[in-house]
């Protein structure tokens, strides 16, 4: 949150979320009390201090599996997942607000972000750790689903951009590269930046129910660069020579043995 000293509190940035996809089959409720619950609570507490502005995270997962590419923010939303799903509801708590009392919300809706600092769920740090540790077998989940990765040095300059412009108020917003890999493809370009020798192996506990895989995602980002100035600045390639860099230093504070549910 942004705090104005004469004015009171600005702009409320809502990020807290439960994230992890496999945790969200196993957990339900708790998924529904943070992200449903938790947004409602943001959006009660910011009408209530007459807040300037709010933006609410979003997340690629609302789309499910693209019915169309890229995806662009009419896109119809797929409750795939138990994640996915509160993460539609919260979406939709937010433009209720901003319908019902025209509170100032911007939902700002990130396609899959990496890089320094990323949980262990994720699967491009679950893929380095692992390379890192001198494993020579990586293991991994389905390997032909597509992603729109971008580093997060882009997406925060997209939360950025966003809030600087008021034009944004009351919209839905990607923050996305147009461009999609497979889990494949992106497995062996980290590979080929650590050790060329290590293979894949899939790992069928890391596959999602098959209904639940979202088997594409690749974002449009025109409306992000009509309505601000922001730009994809860092290739995937070196998007990802980062995350090793930092990963390598405090390889110590991941669990490498283990699948991070």
């Amino acid at each position: 949150m942004v705090l104005d000293a004469a004015n009171g509190m600005d702009w409320v940035f809502h990020l807290a979320a439960l994230i992890a996809i496999p945790y969200s089959y196993k957990s339900q409720d708790s998924y529904v009390d943070t992200n449903v619950k938790g947004t409602l609570n943001i959006l009660q507490a910011t009408k209530r201090l007459n807040t300037k502005r709010v933006f609410i995270t979003s997340t690629s997962e609302v789309y499910g599996t693209a019915a169309y590419v890229p995806i662009d923010e009419l896109h119809p939303k797929i409750g795939q997942s138990v994640y996915s799903a509160t993460k539609i509801g919260a979406d939709k708590l937010a433009e209720s607000f901003y319908k019902s009392f025209s509170l100032p919300i911007t939902i700002v809706r990130p396609f899959n972000t990496y890089g320094p600092r990323q949980s262990a769920r994720a699967v491009i740090p679950t893929i380095i750790t692992q390379l890192l540790s001198k494993k020579e077998e990586i293991k991994l989940g389905n390997l032909s689903p597509t992603r729109d990765l971008n580093f997060i040095e882009d997406t925060v300059n997209g939360f950025i951009e966003i809030a600087k412009n008021e034009k944004t108020i009351g919209e839905e917003i990607n923050i996305a590269s147009n461009k999609e890999i497979s889990m494949e493809d992106l497995a062996n370009e980290i590979i080929n930046q650590i050790n060329p020798k290590a293979r894949i192996v899939c790992d069928k506990k890391r596959f999602r129910p098959k209904k639940s895989e979202v088997n594409r995602l690749v974002g449009s980002n025109a409306k992000i660069k009509s309505l601000t100035a922001w730009y994809e600045r860092t290739s995937l390639k070196e998007g990802i020579k980062k995350t090793i860099d930092w990963l390598r230093m405090n390889l110590k504070y991941y669990k490498i043995n283990e699948y991070n549910v």
